[in-house]
């Protein structure tokens, strides 16, 4: 199924804006819910393309621990921290549940490769950002770290592009005013246009 404005609004992690979101899912992702990719070292395992999620799952849980396993819209990495296939949810294969985790692990991918970039307010440099971190996603590896097991650095890299092409920066504040709840990790706020990299404009 194509990826569209309402699902990217219902589904994606609200770190990422829309326009990170399909850009991420036009470069990497699939249009197949149900779609599996199985690698073992450099070699791509072929496997039967699954006409139900049981069909799906029975293959999935096949292979998670002895090869490395992508599945679904985002093409997410099954079995992080985890070898045990029965502990693998049918979720993945739903479109909805498979945009909120493979986002939400994307934007902390995104995060990772913009700290090690010292946060730049030059949006010119957005375009290579992006391209790491989706090199980081499919290889799960940046700079020597595996970033998805990895520290996310938090919700205090906060970027805005505004209309004049110009990035604004700001920083979590230090204290919050009583009352106001703390931020929490998958909330961070990290807005960019994407458009130099594809993206269309939200």
């Amino acid at each position: 199924m194509p990826i569209d404005a309402d699902l990217i609004h219902r589904c994606a992690d609200p770190s990422l804006r829309p326009a990170i979101v399909e850009t991420f899912v036009k470069t990497v992702g699939s249009t197949d819910p149900l779609s599996i990719t199985v690698r073992s070292g450099n070699r791509i395992v072929l496997v039967p393309a699954a006409k139900t999620p049981d069909e799906a799952l029975a293959t999935i849980r096949a292979h998670v621990g002895q090869a490395v396993v992508r599945v679904g819209i985002t093409q997410y990495p099954v079995g992080i921290g985890s070898k045990d296939p029965s502990g693998i949810s049918p979720d993945l294969l739903d479109a909805c549940s498979n945009l909120r985790l493979g986002t939400a692990l994307f934007g902390k991918v995104w995060r990772i490769v913009l700290k090690w970039y010292g946060n730049p307010a030059d949006e010119s440099v957005l375009p290579q950002v992006f391209d790491d971190a989706i090199e980081a996603w499919q290889t799960g590896v940046f700079e020597g770290v595996a970033v998805f097991n990895a520290t996310d650095p938090g919700p205090s890299i906060v970027r805005e592009v505004n209309n004049s092409g110009a990035a604004e920066r700001a920083e979590e504040p230090s204290e919050r005013s009583p009352g106001t709840p703390p931020a929490l990790p998958n909330e961070a706020g990290i807005r960019v246009d994407l458009s130099a990299v594809g993206g269309r404009a939200p």
